[in-house]
């Protein structure tokens, strides 16, 4: 009996402690599934939905151009630079003109010695024409003294002879002559030619535009293809953004857009789609917009990349539900509304969708509010007491 009643007292004091743990263990699972849990809450309005087609890309200049020289030689002077503007017929830069130069008095030198050959020509062809006129005289007047008896045939023949010799001179004097004028032409083109050679020592701009690069200096020896500058027109500038390719329905040319480039990342550039790729890429399976670019920013790039948002839709008034309130339910789309402070269920029908709201065909309507739960996880929710702090 001595020993029952202190088994009695430690079974006593077991008990009490289980009871008073259950009590605890029972207070916290009834706190946490009845007590109030902190939501964001979105009360739906409706209002103007604008879906739109992303890409990624770099801006280009429609027209580009690597400015090399056409002939090889060493540059003595750059006349622009990286960042500037420059026109048309602009100068670039120059290249060692000296040897060139000497050419071209060559040239010059050769044009004079073959005028000078060809007035020689001219008048030994002169000579040989009065030659052959005294010559013809004789020949008819010996003629006529022969029918006369008053020559003889002998004298005759010497004077058909001198005839023959006199006609061969013309001729010769007009092959002379002809010769004398092609090597005039020739010299005339051979100095034409040095010319413009030496006229590709001054390498122009083009087309009016934006110098982006310089590759050469001062003293660089080029060679015809090897780049010097880099001359970019300002008329048209686009991004060239990859999109993914089951967006192409969407998509055609002159549809508005906006770009955002990474070193402005708050603000946002008018647009348009200027032209479609029509090859995809195999491993990505993206394919090329090219989007107009109709305002730039203060400073700006080229290769600089950008993102691309495309008008593809547009819609108003429509219902507007934030996508990051939408929750899915065995790939049914739904959301969490607030009746009577409690979150309760309800399916949604979706409609247009951008990236941040959807349409809301079916299953809100204006006014009603919408929550999910502090760090967007929201499952648990269900029949629980909802607040916004």
């Amino acid at each position: 009996m001595s020993g029952l009643v202190p088994r009695l007292r430690r079974w006593s004091w077991r008990t009490a402690k289980l009871l008073a743990v259950a009590a605890v263990a029972g207070g916290l699972v009834f706190w946490l599934k009845f007590s109030p849990v902190p939501v964001r809450e979105h009360r739906i309005e409706a209002g103007e939905l604008v879906a739109e087609v992303m890409g990624t890309g770099t801006l280009e200049a429609r027209v580009k151009s690597t400015v090399s020289p056409k002939i090889a030689g060493r540059i003595e002077q750059l006349a622009a630079d990286q960042g500037d503007r420059v026109q048309a017929g602009q100068l670039l830069f120059t290249l060692d003109d000296a040897e060139l130069e000497q050419q071209a008095e060559i040239a010059r030198a050769n044009i004079a010695s073959a005028e000078a050959a060809l007035e020689r020509l001219q008048a030994d062809r002169a000579q040989a024409a009065a030659i052959l006129e005294q010559a013809q005289n004789n020949h008819e007047r010996i003629q006529k003294l022969v029918l006369r008896s008053a020559a003889t045939a002998e004298d005759l023949d010497k004077a058909t002879e001198t005839l023959s010799v006199a006609q061969a001179g013309v001729a010769r004097g007009e092959a002379a002559l002809l010769e004398g004028r092609k090597q005039l032409i020739a010299a005339e083109k051979n100095l034409d030619y040095r010319l413009a050679v030496l006229a590709d020592t001054q390498v122009k701009a083009p087309f009016d535009g934006l110098i982006v690069r310089r590759f050469r200096d001062p003293g660089d020896v080029v060679v015809p293809g090897s780049p010097a500058l880099t001359l970019v027109s300002l008329e048209e500038l686009w991004i060239s953004a990859w999109v993914d390719e089951t967006e192409m329905a969407r998509l055609r040319v002159g549809q508005p857009a906006r770009v955002v480039f990474r070193s402005e990342p708050d603000r946002s550039y008018q647009a348009e789609v200027a032209r479609l790729g029509r090859e995809a890429d195999r491993e990505t399976r993206e394919f090329v917009v090219d989007v107009r670019v109709l305002d730039l920013p203060e400073n700006w790039a080229v290769g600089q990349r950008a993102e691309v948002y495309i008008e593809s839709e547009r819609k108003s008034p429509v219902t507007l539900l934030p996508t990051s309130f939408v929750h899915w339910r065995d790939g049914v789309p739904g959301v969490f509304c607030k009746v009577d402070h409690h979150a309760r269920w309800r399916p949604v029908t979706l409609g247009l969708q951008s990236r941040e709201k959807a349409e809301v065909a079916d299953g809100l309507a204006t006014g009603d509010v919408v929550v999910m739960a502090m760090g967007g996880k929201s499952p648990a929710l269900e029949g629980r007491r909802v607040f916004a702090p």
